[in-house]
């Protein structure tokens, strides 16, 4: 890495100007080189994460703003509809891609800090690899998750659900669901436990399911918010009532990870008084 090179250059210049100058015995040159090489490594970072910063923030601001775009667009169809329902849904997925596959290509701008930053390349793989996720581009992902960084639950929960779809062996999954949980603090694991749950009654492992739950609820706040799915399918489980259980109070989190599609309820409107649905 270039940061760690440039570390390396200031610590063998100052140790190199010491010994010639005389002016210090070689404790004081060793220690003093160590601290130049800590200063100069320090302020390449601060530099370089400056810039990763501000590009990241682009990213992000580029997405709001098409997400903003695309939500006020439905708040306007829903007070004034115009036109086929499924043909402004099917356009609206569309640009939905198309916005998702502009964030991917302006990921681009963040090779050029590949070899200073250490794990750069698997950050950059990870952000990728959440939007072609996203995207439905599972060939993809599946490329890019052996490379990425998994430290969050998120894409902890989304390499879970991978190996599910990709019929991975259950100790494997049972390993990246020990390996991400080491990384949560409390309340953070409340998304894992679900997935890791519904992986495990799909398996008919109703017993380590309901542990796994009793466990969850320790782990994480239960009174409200989307946590309160935990004790609600822990107890379904302690009821032998598995049939019931399911992630849909974690919302878009849940479905997002494509493991399951939400159930439309569709009401059928009251006949009018000429025997009309209005």
């Amino acid at each position: 890495m270039y940061s760690v090179l440039i570390a390396l250059a200031a610590a063998a210049a100052s140790g190199a100007a010491l010994r010639a100058s005389h002016s210090s015995n070689w404790f004081w040159t060793v220690f003093l080189s160590l601290l130049a090489f800590g200063a100069a490594f320090a302020a390449v970072n601060w530099i370089l994460r400056r810039r990763i910063a501000a590009v990241m923030a682009d990213m992000q601001a580029f997405m709001q703003e098409g997400q903003q775009r695309l939500q006020a667009r439905i708040k306007d169809y829903q007070f004034h509809p115009k036109g086929d329902p499924r043909q402004f849904q099917d356009k609206l997925q569309r640009e939905q891609k198309d916005l998702l596959r502009e964030a991917i290509d302006r990921t681009g701008a963040l090779e050029r800090w590949r070899n200073w930053v250490p794990f750069m390349q698997r950050q950059i793989n990870t952000t990728r690899m959440q939007l072609h996720y996203q995207l439905g581009e599972f060939d993809k992902v599946d490329s890019l998750l052996p490379k990425c960084l998994v430290l969050d639950p998120a894409t902890a929960a989304m390499k879970l659900a991978r190996q599910y779809a990709n019929k991975a062996e259950l100790p494997e999954m049972e390993k990246t669901f020990r390996k991400a949980k080491m990384r949560c603090r409390y309340d953070q694991s409340g998304l894992l436990y679900a997935t890791w749950s519904w992986i495990l009654v799909k398996a008919g492992k109703l017993d380590d399911a309901y542990k796994l739950l009793v466990k969850a609820c320790e782990d994480n706040s239960v009174d409200e918010g989307p946590n309160t799915t935990l004790p609600r399918n822990r107890d379904l489980l302690a009821n032998n009532r598995p049939r019931e259980f399911n992630n849909a109070g974690f919302g878009d989190q849940w479905y997002a990870l494509q493991l399951e599609q939400p159930k439309i309820r569709y009401e059928r409107r009251a006949p009018t008084r000429f025997g009309k649905f209005g």
